[in-house]
């Protein structure tokens, strides 16, 4: 076994699980609004400084802190906040740093909820929002301006999974005082490391790959020790996403095998994607990690390995092609989300009731995610649905 792979069942495993009470191996769930002190001293301690106090679980919890400590060793980070859901880390980890007249740059093709924070809640403060591709560090320089204060970065994209060299834009923005914010869902702490390439925040959808079961929603925020005390002082205590300890419990269990499903979803998506790419009746495939793909070489430097989300073409402009596609999958259940341990698929133009409205570059892209199934069968499924594409 490498050192990283020691270091790394050693987090999952161990890490902050020391005089478990009564011995426990798994640790418990405690489920309580608040805590008790012996003493009129205990307790003004406990009130002076509620980020390092257990006072009330609307702000720490012991379980909810021991699932923080465990994702922040695994992003290498100091410190991490669990939120509700993955907007919410979002919108906590971009709110804290801006005021009226700031501006901001962001990808273009990021979460559609992270654009409504931009387009429409942001906005009401008087904070502007410039999108840009984000392939080259040029599209962010051109973007900048004299109030700019923050880059939302999301590498690979929603849906078209361009990438972001993150080094260049996290040293761009450093100089410049500008801060940096990463949705790193995609990658998962096992394959992308932003901190470590330089940027300043990085937020998770935990409902996605570290919850893996499809069961929680959550998300978590993971920075320095005094990011993450200023987002907890600023922006979480006065706002309230508290995640229930269950929910820590929950996706604590879950990241127990990271490791283990992260390789399997990565596998079945490379098998998935190269069989696609050969397929006549399919246009192009999305995925970072096809040796074709445009930004291939920046995928392999700057990450580990890939997930189980990708997208293609068909090489179709009729709806009714993508319709029957679709409803003839048999085993991709059709949903939202992804990073589970089932295959989804989401196509793009089932966002428009209105055929007529879709953008030429929706029309026929579909957003799969390879779940854990085994990759025959998976393969199978996705042949019959192509041969119903005229």
């Amino acid at each position: 076994m490498t050192d990283k792979n020691k270091n790394l069942t050693a987090i999952l495993h161990h890490q902050g699980e020391q005089g478990m009470p009564y011995g426990a191996v798994s640790p418990p769930i405690f489920q309580t609004s608040i805590f008790c002190y012996s003493s009129f001293e205990e307790f003004q301690e406990a009130l002076a400084d509620e980020t390092k106090s257990y006072l009330y679980t609307r702000g720490n919890n012991p379980t909810v802190n021991l699932l923080e400590e465990k994702i922040a060793a695994l992003e290498k980070g100091e410190k991490a906040k669990l939120v509700g859901s993955g907007v919410a880390a979002m919108s906590l980890a971009v709110s804290a740093y801006l005021k009226t007249g700031d501006h901001i740059v962001a990808v273009e093709d990021c979460y559609s909820w992270t654009r409504y924070l931009a387009d429409t809640y942001l906005k009401r403060f008087g904070i502007e929002c410039t999108y840009v591709e984000g392939t080259r560090i040029s599209d962010f320089e051109q973007a900048i301006r004299p109030n700019t204060r923050m880059i939302i970065l999301e590498s690979p994209t929603t849906f078209t999974f361009k990438l972001q060299n993150l080094k260049d834009v996290a040293d761009m923005a450093r100089s410049r005082g500008i801060k940096t914010v990463i949705d790193n869902t995609w990658a998962t702490p096992l394959f992308q490391n932003p901190l470590e390439l330089g940027i300043d925040l990085v937020t998770h959808s935990v409902s996605k790959y570290l919850g893996g079961n499809s069961d929680v929603v959550g998300g978590v925020i993971i920075g320095s020790d005094k990011d993450i005390r200023h987002i907890f002082n600023n922006e979480f205590l006065v706002n309230g996403p508290v995640p229930d300890p269950m929910l820590a419990w929950l996706v604590m269990r879950s990241i127990r095998t990271l490791h283990v499903r992260m390789p399997v979803h990565y596998d079945n998506a490379k098998t998935l994607t190269e069989y696609l790419s050969r397929h006549a009746k399919v246009e192009s495939v999305l995925y970072p990690f096809l040796p074709e793909y445009p930004q291939y070489d920046l995928a392999c430097r700057q990450m580990k390995g890939g997930s189980g989300l990708f997208s293609f073409r068909l090489k179709t402009r009729d709806i009714e092609d993508v319709k029957r596609f679709t409803n003839s999958l048999r085993y991709f259940k059709k949903a939202v989300s992804w990073g589970g341990y089932e295959s989804l698929v989401f196509p793009a133009a089932v966002k428009w009731t209105d055929p007529s409205l879709i953008p030429e570059d929706r029309l026929s892209l579909i957003r799969c995610h390879a779940g854990l199934e085994d990759s025959s069968l998976l393969l199978e499924d996705l042949e019959q649905a192509l041969d119903r594409v005229n």
